[in-house]
């Protein structure tokens, strides 16, 4: 055994548009180096009420109605977390399904023992209400309605506030998947009636991976107080709640300070810069970069009437090596956009998120998509 030295990684940088992460701002980055604070630092007590009730803000959560907070983990711990407090072995739930990520919810409902009954829609389309709403009359006794606000998988956006002004008064809960919509398409979730909502820190939010801000309804929040403990401690809203929320705290688990600083920078952006001009801008970097598609005859997978302006899915043509054409846009020209989830048909996930929903970026993927497919790799070379 020799005592060579073991040398330090090195990451080049990466122009992030694909479905996330995304690039994030030097100020938020600046904020993940800060000095660690502890867990029960008294300082660090004030950070997260502040954090809590801006992350609110962002969900447009109205101060009294229910809970705010980010859980230190991924976004599907958010999604985990909702089902596992709001679900009960035998608890009928009707799930939205037209990508991957309503595929993941029936997943793990199924793993907390839910009678699943799935809502079905082709990749590229919505899953429609009239649809749900028919298979809740046929449910009236439903736990849960689920659905995948912004489908990451395919560029898709539900007709949520619809669903849930349909929903208004009956006694089922309505989670909705806000994983790529939260601070890139409007969120308003008191005035909408959802009861539960999840999503995370590194897509247009515009932070690193690491953290899953969850939002609980006021009556959602009641009948979890009302039920057994859930099976889970780690992802237990009301233990969450008593750290974050609750003075003096209840140590619940050692916080990642790094992550609460950076998404506490992240979110002060948000605001500062305000939910409508953040959309605003989302909406014109997501729309020029579509329209730049069309005039390259590319077909994109999303039903116009529904697309997601921060994420736009291009079918591959055919004949076209897909992975091939990712793989030179990050090799030659630094830039990563993404591929299609198992079940997708070829495509390519185009993200224009948070730091980097604007048109010079936009500029930037269309020139290296230019110059890759002038030459692009085909199936039969590949």
């Amino acid at each position: 055994m020799t005592n060579t030295p073991i040398e330090a990684i090195n990451v080049e940088p990466r122009l992030l548009c694909g479905p996330g992460p995304a690039n994030i701002s030097p100020d938020v980055l600046s904020a993940l180096s800060k000095p660690l604070l502890g867990h029960l630092d008294p300082d660090m007590y004030e950070i997260l009420t502040d954090l809590a009730a801006m992350t609110a803000r962002v969900y447009q959560r109205d101060e009294g109605d229910g809970m705010t907070l980010p859980i230190s983990a991924t976004g599907t711990s958010g999604m985990e977390a909702g089902i596992a407090a709001l679900v009960e072995p035998g608890s009928t739930v009707i799930i939205g399904v037209n990508g991957y990520f309503g595929r993941r919810l029936v997943e793990i409902a199924s793993r907390y023992h839910a009678n699943v009954v799935e809502v079905e829609a082709e990749w590229g389309q919505a899953v429609t209400n009239e649809a749900l709403l028919e298979a809740l009359a046929q449910n009236p006794d439903a736990r849960l309605m689920a659905v995948v606000y912004a489908e990451t998988s395919s560029g898709v956006r539900h007709d949520l506030p619809e669903l849930g002004e349909a929903m208004r008064d009956n006694d089922t809960f309505l989670m909705a998947d806000c994983v790529t919509a939260l601070g890139g398409i409007e969120v308003a979730l008191t005035d909408w009636g959802v009861d539960y909502a999840y999503s995370c820190s590194q897509k247009c939010l515009a932070m690193s991976p690491g953290m899953s801000p969850i939002s609980i309804s006021q009556r959602a929040l009641e009948f979890m107080r009302s039920q057994p403990k859930p099976s889970t401690f780690y992802l237990d809203p009301q233990l969450l709640e008593a750290y974050w929320l609750a003075r003096p705290a209840a140590y619940h688990h050692t916080l990642p300070s790094p992550l609460v600083f950076g998404l506490h920078e992240a979110l002060r952006e948000v605001l500062n810069e305000g939910l409508e001009a953040r959309w605003a801008r989302h909406a014109e970097a997501g729309g020029y970069l579509q329209a730049a598609m069309a005039e390259r005859n590319m077909e994109l997978l999303a039903d116009p009437a529904h697309q997601l302006p921060q994420l736009t899915a291009v079918l591959v043509p055919e004949g076209i090596d897909g992975p091939g054409v990712q793989k030179q846009m990050l090799r030659e020209h630094g830039i990563e956009i993404g591929g299609g989830l198992p079940g997708a048909p070829a495509m390519w996930r185009f993200g224009l998120m948070g730091y980097n929903a604007n048109v010079a970026t936009a500029d930037k993927v269309l020139a290296a998509f230019d110059a890759v497919m002038a030459d692009a790799p085909t199936l039969a070379a590949a």
